[in-house]
């Protein structure tokens, strides 16, 4: 469904004009499940930690999520983490995505599944994702490229790929559309090897 309103990679006639993510903080429970799930599960390095500064009583966790780009937790220990799956109002976070090599992507399946978390995994058309929950119940999203898509081409690849997938009538972007926006923008990538999976979409041709 379109509101009419262009896709593009193009710096919009705004005030202002951001440079990029500095970091996400999320409410967390108490710091050795959050410390268990994001460093010793998912690889993330715990780079920083200090008083939440708004209110001491709080610790605040650092971790660098493998881009020097950041994910913090507010946490305290008087906190007991509650996996239940989250119920998010308008203004909520629905989910939070984090990225694997895809050389690893099997390898990170076993490593959930011998953690004993359940997940979903599905191929999204243009990447890959897996679909697991936190300590918290916050679903989190661990996926990969189909293409090795160099950062700093990224939107540009994205908003051709909208742009042929449009003009293709389909209703999500798919494989074929992003390769032949890679070939539009002389960019040479070949698939990654992938397990099969299915869409997962829902209610979506």
């Amino acid at each position: 469904m379109s509101d009419g309103r262009p896709v593009s990679d193009d710096l919009p006639d705004s005030p202002i004009h951001t440079t990029g993510t500095d970091h996400i903080t999320i409410w967390g429970s108490n710091a050795e499940d959050t410390i268990a799930f994001y460093r010793d599960l998912l690889g993330m390095p715990l780079v920083l930690r200090q008083p939440n500064l708004d209110d001491p009583s709080q610790t605040h966790l650092f971790f660098d999520t493998g881009d020097g780009r950041i994910l913090t937790f507010f946490v305290s220990d008087d906190r007991q983490s509650d996996p239940r799956p989250q119920r998010s109002a308008i203004g909520g976070v629905h989910h939070i995505a984090l990225r694997v090599a895809p050389d690893r992507f099997e390898e990170m399946m076993q490593a959930l599944e011998d953690a004993g978390k359940g997940y979903n995994v599905f191929d999204r058309g243009i990447f890959h994702s897996v679909y697991t929950r936190d300590n918290n119940g916050l679903v989190v999203e661990i996926t990969t490229d189909k293409f090795d898509v160099p950062d700093d081409r990224r939107a540009e690849v994205l908003a051709t790929t909208q742009r042929i997938r449009e003009e293709d009538g389909a209703d999500y972007a798919k494989e074929e559309h992003m390769e032949a926006a890679l070939e539009e923008l002389g960019l040479e990538a070949e698939p990654r090897d992938l397990p099969d999976a299915e869409s997962g979409v829902g209610g979506v041709e």
